[in-house]
């Protein structure tokens, strides 16, 4: 049985959330048919592919002696304070890996860059929590832990029982208490909007 989780982040003035959801954070990474049913359910979201996954898709095509050098590459384009600076630093970076002669890790930089960087039209605070899933990765190895322990389910239903068991005892817990990001610099960033919205049907 597999389990796929999204990270939703969304404003909080209008339950439910998930209906005015700004940024879809998918589990699976570039997984088409999530892409497609996000534009379909949530329009408007923005779709933030997860960084660490895409740096370990450039290097399935990266020379194990170049790892390190390419790994620096990267992580300069999202160490960068705007968006406008990250792309002219992937460009910087595309044309070094084309001398380098790594020519599919830079045609993998140059088509997937874009979607890596959507996060930068949120506030900075929340940068580094929502440009990786790596809360669900944390979720989904406890997940795994306890199937892990029980090995064959007779059914999907008592697989699914036991993981939403699992569920329920993560958010009772410390885990469920605990702010993983405030949401005041969102919440100021929705009310701009509205309030420029208004300005413009006056």
């Amino acid at each position: 049985m597999t389990l796929t989780l999204s990270l939703v982040l969304g404003t909080v003035f209008n339950p439910p959330v998930l209906e005015f959801a700004q940024l879809i954070v998918p589990y699976r990474d570039k997984c088409l048919g999530m892409l497609e049913a996000v534009g379909e359910v949530f329009p408007e979201a923005k779709y933030q592919r997860c960084i660490v996954h895409f740096y370990r898709n450039v290097f399935t095509v990266t020379p194990r002696g170049k790892m390190r050098d390419v790994t620096h590459m990267l992580k300069a384009i999202h160490a960068q304070e705007t968006r406008e600076a990250a792309r002219e630093k992937a460009q910087a970076v595309v044309q070094k890996l084309r001398e380098m002669r790594l020519k599919e890790a830079a045609k993998k930089v140059e088509d997937g860059i874009e979607e890596t960087l959507t996060y930068y039209a949120f506030p900075s605070e929340h940068w580094l929590k929502i440009r990786t899933n790596n809360m669900l990765e944390r979720l989904n190895r406890e997940i795994r832990r306890r199937t892990r322990v029980v090995g064959t389910f007779p059914d999907g239903e008592s697989a699914l029982m036991l993981v939403c068991a699992r569920l329920r005892h993560v958010a009772g817990t410390q885990w469920g208490v605990k702010r993983y990001m405030s949401m005041k610099s969102l919440e100021q960033m929705d009310r701009e909007k509205h309030g420029a919205d208004c300005c413009d049907l006056a």
